[in-house]
């Protein structure tokens, strides 16, 4: 299930951002920022009481233009502010239930779109790391791992195993522009973890692949999970960490979606007919 939902998205994301692969990523920021405030009216006209919100809304209003036009009667007006009170509660009320259903598909929004702006790819002969992580009851030190001969990178030392941290590490540099497979043999399995090198501005990259759970196939959908019984937890290559830049700054990625669906929303929210 959990499969057929990643393939889905994957090929969603994909097609929406096919015509800003080449240009600079804010433009598919704002895009996906857009769609997402969309959806995200509709799951709140959807799932929220609509005349409830605009009944509270409106007496809101008219409690604070009777403490304007009451400011000099103290008991009114104290009778007033405890009114807005209880309106807002009872918008809050309306609210919640909308809230909680747009976590989920914002969730899964957020998850995909990491693996978009999260990361640069490596460029040509930049060196990275390959992270090994084993499971508890392997010791690096005693563990047969090897990487296989290819001509996309070229590994530079040999594997530091670190038996503390059940971890086994190799640094390469990249030499062939592309998506490949990096080949790995690790005890009686062969393992693969993709590496992207030279890729266009707006590239969907796999930073870190993991053992197979309905959590790791969450929070980790691009790559095919590794095998439960693997010795190998997960796979690691130290991508560079992105950035959207404005006015000489680097924004992280998520604050710019945040912000911008924020925006969108409230400013699509009289076209869709949406009581917010």
């Amino acid at each position: 299930m959990m499969n057929v939902l990643n393939a889905v998205l994957s090929k969603i994301f994909e097609i929406i951002f096919i015509p800003f692969q080449n240009i600079n990523p804010w433009y598919g920021m704002i895009v996906i920022s857009l769609l997402t405030g969309i959806l995200m009216l509709y799951v709140f006209k959807l799932t929220s009481d609509q005349e409830g919100i605009k009944k509270a809304k409106n007496k809101i209003k008219a409690h604070l233009l009777e403490m304007r036009l009451y400011k000099n009667d103290l008991i009114t007006s104290f009778k007033a502010q405890g009114n807005i009170l209880v309106s807002n509660f009872k918008y809050m009320r309306h609210s919640v239930k909308p809230l909680l259903v747009m976590i989920i598909p914002i969730l899964l929004i957020i998850i995909h779109s990491n693996f978009w702006f999260a990361y640069d790819p490596l460029d040509i002969n930049e060196k990275a790391l390959l992270k090994i992580k084993l499971s508890e009851e392997y010791t690096p030190s005693n563990f047969d791992i090897k990487i296989i001969g290819n001509d996309f990178v070229n590994i530079e030392t040999p594997p530091v195993r670190i038996d503390d941290e059940h971890e086994i590490a190799w640094r390469f540099s990249a030499l062939k522009q592309g998506v490949h497979e990096i080949e790995i043999q690790a005890g009686e399995k062969s393992l693969t973890k993709s590496v992207s090198i030279g890729q266009r501005p707006l590239s969907k990259i796999s930073p870190l692949k993991k053992r197979k759970s309905i959590m790791n196939e969450l929070l980790y959908p691009v790559e095919k999970p590794l095998d439960k019984n693997s010795p190998v937890k997960s796979i690691e290559i130290s991508y560079p960490t992105s950035g959207l830049r404005i006015f000489g700054m680097n924004i992280h990625w998520i604050i710019s979606f945040f912000i911008l669906s924020i925006i969108f929303g409230f400013s699509l929210k009289g076209l869709f007919g949406v009581e917010i």
